[in-house]
């Protein structure tokens, strides 16, 4: 296997434990909390834990990377999310089990933006829509998997081997990590921008913290508006900051590229709708329709069929239409087909759904890899790591605006409706939301050049490759 195939595969294991990781423990917060002897609603504060470390280190995971070197700094960060998951199956109590998954986080803040990095470092940027195209399918699959994935561990086995199982696929990452990457680092290193850490890692995780808690009641009103305002205030400071310092932790600048500025504005819409659904899916066939976990689960992972597919014919739809129209037709049918899912009934035949999750789930796949791809269509070596930091930040908010605005969503058609409760009818409207906010993706999309990312998508190599002489077709 080429480069291209196997360091993404190696980061893409990464990916999966942590992606799975995230989604199982929501199956089994109410067990967890009755072994701990807490309210299941407590509970939720280790989710939150989780986001507020992935926010305050995130941006830091270039600089790390530039100074330690990628192989270095991988393999620790899988070794550290690999003790926080051992440190929350071991845990006895609330503020063990919060501190345990704000470890975690630390290791996930680490893995992924430097995993991508290897990516990008290390593979053609021919090849990098093919190589990219691996690592998208952990991303929809970790999700998918997770709730009966959960829902089985916890109910014929102990809440405690839902973390236990992360750490034989860490051990695997870090040994095909040590075999097949390079050891990566900058020569030159501008040293870390403490100051803008000290404004922008609060000022997220403030942020994430208000945005986690909105419509989950995890905190007091006031609380909650508290750390959007105190967020909100410390991000408007570094941005000011930024533009002040020569090497920022955060490079704002870069949003001076084209392209690169296209993909963050226009994937983070793409990716609120992408968000949601972990969260609204289940929750609808679960509560709403009364499905169990398990059978909730063999529904949604037909989508995960559906990004395996498009693994393989991503690449050659780029190559034959590139990215701009493909971008712009396939975020309006991808909207489409998440609105569609709330219109299913209790009454909806499975194999319908199974049908229309697998479509949405080709659309949803085809759109990550374009956008993993063109954002560093034109970004300089140097610029990778920093450019790496700025989307997954960017990439992490909008995956958390996606849950909050669909609880947002359900939450206000319950009460129009006068009940407390959520009901199976309150979800058409949630997904209605989110899908409007993804098909805006394409306002920016529409701005990207004809030929924009040519080289990556293969384009150039194929409109400039010599034409066969006649008897030699």
């Amino acid at each position: 296997m080429r480069a291209s195939q196997i360091v993404p595969l190696v980061v893409a294991t990464a990916l999966f434990m942590e992606n799975t990781d995230s989604t199982v423990i929501a199956t089994a917060l109410p067990t967890i909390a009755q072994s701990l002897g807490e309210d299941p609603i407590a509970l939720k504060l280790a989710l939150t834990a989780y986001l507020v470390s992935l926010a305050i280190f995130i941006p830091i995971s270039g600089w790390m990377a530039d100074r330690y070197g990628s192989r270095t700094v991988f393999r620790a960060a899988i070794a550290v999310f690999m003790a926080g998951s051992v440190a929350c199956a071991v845990s006895n109590g609330l503020a063990g089990f919060v501190a345990a998954r704000f470890l975690q986080g630390l290791g996930g803040a680490m893995m992924v933006p430097v995993g991508r990095l290897v990516i990008l470092r290390s593979v053609p940027k021919a090849e990098l829509v093919s190589a990219l195209a691996y690592l998208t399918i952990p991303a929809l699959i970790g999700p998918i998997m997770g709730p009966p994935l959960g829902g089985l561990i916890t109910t014929y086995l102990d809440w405690r081997w839902i973390f236990f199982i992360n750490i034989p696929i860490g051990i695997v990452g870090i040994v095909l990590a040590t075999l097949y990457f390079e050891d990566v680092r900058e020569p030159e290193r501008p040293p870390l921008d403490l100051v803008g850490f000290a404004m922008l890692g609060p000022g997220l995780a403030a942020l994430m913290l208000g945005l986690a808690s909105t419509g989950r009641h995890l905190l007091p009103g006031w609380m909650t508006w508290a750390s959007l305002g105190g967020g909100a205030v410390l991000l408007a400071l570094y941005f000011g900051h930024s533009r002040r310092m020569a090497h920022p932790i955060l490079r704002l600048d870069l949003m001076r590229h084209p392209t690169f500025r296209i993909a963050v504005i226009g994937g983070s819409l793409f990716r609120i709708g992408t968000g949601a659904i972990p969260f609204l899916l289940p929750l609808m066939l679960q509560v709403g329709f009364g499905l169990d976990p398990l059978q909730s689960g063999l529904i949604t992972f037909s989508a995960a069929a559906g990004a395996m597919f498009v693994k393989t014919v991503g690449p050659r739809i780029l190559r034959r239409y590139g990215f701009r129209p493909v971008m712009v037709c396939n975020a309006v049918f991808a909207a489409f087909f998440l609105a569609v899912n709330g219109l299913y009934t209790a009454s909806t035949p499975h194999g319908l759904m199974l049908g229309i999750l697998f479509l949405g789930g080709c659309l949803r796949s085809l759109q990550f890899t374009c956008v993993n791809a063109i954002a560093y269509a034109d970004l300089e070596k140097a610029e990778m790591s920093a450019g790496t930091s700025l989307a997954s930040v960017a990439q992490q908010i909008s995956l958390s605006l996606g849950v909050t605005l669909g609880a947002l969503t359900l939450e206000g058609a319950a009460a129009w409706h006068g009940r407390s409760a959520i009901a199976a009818a309150d979800f058409g409207p949630a997904f209605l939301a989110v899908a409007l906010i993804s098909a805006a993706s394409v306002f920016p999309f529409r701005q990207l050049a004809q030929d924009a990312g040519a080289e990556v998508s293969g384009r150039m190599i194929a409109r400039t490759a010599p034409t066969a002489a006649p008897g030699r077709q």
